[in-house]
């Protein structure tokens, strides 16, 4: 995975709450059983229009599809985003499509977790300070950049505002090292050949 330490991106400004990971990425755009190729399904219910379930095209009203948002890499969402199933496609897409972090006042756990593991940044604000850089970024989205330390745990924009926000230790060592929960576990490995040795001594038996 790619570390996170610092970003400084476009933020697309999606502010409606409880988006579900069936609305991230809907079942039927999941054709595939690797990471790859999935973000031209992402926000699909949203981002395309459709005739008799067909697919007609891109939704221009949709916030992805205005020119002004090409290349947004920070999603500014409402609160509990990413309920609903445990689907790590939603993230994959998310990822897949650019985005390095979501800005939402709560996530889904699972979801969060599923984040995490996969580089890509769940920061928690309240729904006053994202609406401040929703409005922000709104004014002039090209040039009015927000900006993330990961390191100093703050949401900046230009206009002088700055937000400070919480993450487990864990997280956090797993973000800006490019860890998975695997790469995690390796960094233990002597630990974890010493616990065998002593219980293959104390415990022979259940090597047998």
């Amino acid at each position: 995975m790619k570390p996170f330490t610092t970003h400084s991106g476009i933020a697309a400004p999606l502010l409606r709450i409880n988006i579900d990971t069936d609305a991230i990425i809907p079942s039927r755009e999941m054709r595939r059983v690797s990471k790859r190729g999935l973000s031209e399904g992402l926000f699909a219910g949203w981002r395309y229009l459709y005739e008799d379930d067909k697919k007609l095209g891109a939704n221009p009203d949709f916030i992805l599809n205005k020119p002004e948002y090409a290349g947004a890499s920070i999603l500014l969402a409402g609160d509990n985003f990413g309920c609903g199933s445990s689907r790590e496609h939603a993230v994959w897409a998310l990822a897949e499509y650019g985005f390095r972090a979501v800005i939402a006042p709560a996530f889904g756990s699972i979801f969060y977790n599923n984040a995490v593991r996969n580089g890509l940044l769940p920061v928690e604000l309240s729904e006053q300070s994202i609406t401040a850089l929703a409005e922000y970024s709104t004014r002039a989205p090209a040039t009015n950049h927000v900006n993330i330390s990961l390191e100093n745990t703050t949401v900046s924009s230009n206009a002088g505002d700055e937000f400070h926000f919480d993450i487990e230790p864990l997280h956090k060592e797993m973000l800006l090292q490019g860890l998975d929960a695997i790469d995690m576990t390796l960094k233990h490995l002597d630990e974890i050949e010493e616990f065998q040795n002593r219980d293959k001594t104390s415990r022979s038996w259940a090597y047998l």
